[in-house]
């Protein structure tokens, strides 16, 4: 995980309260469309909005702990790592997350 540094780039993308627990929203960022998650004991995770497999869009898929399932082909995603569980293989990009003052920031 990337530490708070000012080689980040922080960027404002929402407040906290605009996702609902255990669901996600996807924001744009430049070229990138990213899938940002409240899980259900309010900690935010971020992750390329694309799965390895298929694009299915991850922002749609189910959470369980701190794992994605692509809605498309139930694929398990880490939303720490960005690993797809075995047997399939894959990888999405992670990006760091905080959240301050009820807002939520990315770093790119």
């Amino acid at each position: 995980m990337m530490s708070d540094s000012k080689a980040n780039n922080w960027i404002e993308v929402c407040k906290l309260d605009d996702i609902p627990p255990s669901q996600a929203r996807t924001v744009h960022a430049g070229d990138n469309m990213i899938a940002v998650f409240r899980l259900s004991d309010d900690r935010v995770k971020a992750v390329e909005n694309r799965c390895p497999h298929k694009q299915g869009p991850l922002a749609e898929g189910i959470i369980s702990g701190d794992d994605i399932f692509c809605p498309l082909h139930n694929w398990r995603i880490s939303l720490d790592s960005g690993e797809v569980a075995a047997p399939d293989d894959g990888c999405v990009k992670t990006y760091p997350v905080k959240v301050e003052g009820g807002q939520v920031f990315l770093s790119l």
